[in-house]
C-alpha cells in the first residue's frame, strides 16, 4: 500500500460524495483540484486547505472546459495521479415518457463527460507510467429497475468503458477501478433529480409510484457519503486495486441476486446457447 502524495482532480465537489471526497483526499495531504460547474461552491476547500486545493470552474459536457481544467491542474501539480469521474445526476422516467432532449443531456453529464475527463489525462499518465482512474458508477449499473431506465443505461455503458480500459491502459502503469454505491444520503434523489414531465397514465401504479419512494426516502438512506469517500482514497492506496468495489449492503444483496437468477438462466437454457454453431470440423 502507498500513502505518498498524490495529484487529484476530481469532478462534482460541490455536494454530496464528490464533495466528501475531495476533502477526505486532502485532509490525508493529497493535492486536490476541485471543480464544480459554478466554482463558487468549492472556494471553501481553498479557504480551508491552503494551496493544497486547487478551485476550478468545470461543466463536463464542455470539452473544451475540461480540457483547460486538465491542463491548469497539470500546470499546478505538475501531473494528475488520480482522476476521480463523480460528476452525474439521476433522471426519473418509464422508458416511454422518457424525453429526448432530457436523455441525451444525461448521456453527456453521465457518460460522455467521463469519455472525455479519461482521453483528457490519458496522454499525460501514460507519459509518466502512471495513474489511476476512478469511474463513480452505482448499483444500477449492474442491477437496473424503473423508474432509472435511462440513469441505469449511462452507468451500464460506464461499467463497459471502465472494464475495456483497464484492458487497454495496465500496461502503461495505469489503473482503472468503477465504484458502485447503493443509496446514499445525498442530495442526488432531491435537489439534482431531475424528471420526465410528461408522465403516462399507464405507468401510474408502478413507475410512478417508485418515484415517489425514492423521492421520499431521499433522506433515510442508509448509506455514509464519507465513508465511500474513505473507501475512494484507501483505493489509490493499491497496488492491485478490484476493478470493481460495491459499497453498501443494498447493492451486495441486489448484485447476488442477479448474479444467482442470471446463473440459473444460463444453465436452464444452455442446451439452446450450445445449438446455433456450424458442426465441427465444417
Amino acid at each position: 500500500m502507498s500513502n505518498e502524495q498524490k495529484r487529484w482532480l476530481i469532478t462534482g465537489c460541490s455536494t454530496g460524495i464528490g464533495r466528501e471526497i475531495a476533502r477526505v483526499a486532502l485532509e490525508a495531504g493529497h493535492q486536490v483540484a476541485v471543480t464544480a460547474r459554478k466554482v463558487e461552491t468549492v472556494q471553501d476547500f481553498v479557504d480551508d486547505f491552503g494551496p493544497g486545493a486547487l478551485a476550478l470552474a468545470l461543466d463536463v459536457t464542455d470539452r473544451e472546459q475540461i480540457r483547460s481544467v486538465v491542463a491548469a491542474t497539470t500546470e499546478s501539480f505538475g501531473g494528475i495521479d488520480v482522476l476521480v469521474n463523480n460528476a452525474g445526476y439521476g433522471y426519473l422516467s418509464a422508458v416511454e415518457e422518457g424525453e429526448d432532449a432530457e436523455i441525451r443531456a444525461l448521456f453527456d453529464t453521465n457518460y460522455f463527460g467521463v469519455v472525455d475527463a479519461i482521453q483528457a489525462v490519458l496522454p499525460g499518465m501514460r507519459a509518466q507510467g502512471s495513474g489511476h482512474i476512478i469511474n463513480i458508477s452505482s448499483m444500477t449499473g449492474l442491477v437496473a429497475n424503473p423508474p432509472n431506465a435511462f440513469y441505469s443505461s449511462t452507468k451500464f455503458a460506464l461499467e463497459g468503458l471502465t472494464e475495456a480500459l483497464s484492458k487497454e491502459v495496465g500496461a502503461f502503469g495505469i489503473k482503472v477501478s468503477a465504484v458502485e454505491p447503493g443509496g446514499f444520503r445525498t442530495d442526488w434523489a432531491s435537489r439534482s433529480m431531475h424528471e420526465s414531465s410528461a408522465p403516462i397514465d399507464a405507468y401510474a401504479d408502478d413507475v410512478a409510484v417508485r418515484k415517489d419512494l425514492i423521492k421520499q426516502f431521499a433522506d433515510h438512506l442508509p448509506g455514509d457519503p464519507r465513508k465511500v469517500a474513505d473507501a475512494v482514497l484507501m483505493l489509490t492506496t493499491l497496488e492491485a486495486p478490484p476493478l470493481r468495489l460495491l459499497l453498501g449492503h443494498d447493492v451486495l444483496k441486489a448484485v447476488r441476486e442477479k448474479i444467482a437468477q442470471l446463473t440459473a438462466s444460463i444453465d436452464e437454457w444452455e442446451a439452446v446457447t450450445k445449438d446455433v454453431n456450424f458442426p465441427a470440423g465444417t
